[in-house]
């Protein structure tokens, strides 16, 4: 194994991790800063009051594209093994 292989598997894995955790962040991002403006307009400065939601649109989020993430981490899974042969020799 030389270090172009090593370099393509680790850039593959960031890029599956970063499609993959994106969305959530996204979501999580965007509620915060939603409940962020809402606190400033409100002038409601209770600092749990963003945990909520942001848990309730992360676990939306998990809920609609869990079956994705699942099939990309299994997608990924299998290719890895079927590259352990050629990467042996």
């Amino acid at each position: 194994m030389n270090s172009e292989t090593v370099m393509s598997m680790t850039y593959q894995a960031l890029k599956i991790a970063l499609s993959m955790a994106g969305p959530l962040l996204l979501v999580a991002l965007a509620v915060g800063l939603f409940i962020s403006i809402f606190q400033a307009a409100t002038q409601i400065n209770e600092m749990t009051l963003s945990f909520i939601p942001k848990i309730l649109g992360v676990g939306a989020v998990l809920v609609l594209l869990g079956p994705w993430l699942i099939t990309t981490m299994v997608d990924y899974m299998q290719s890895l093994l079927r590259q352990i042969p050629s990467l042996v020799s």
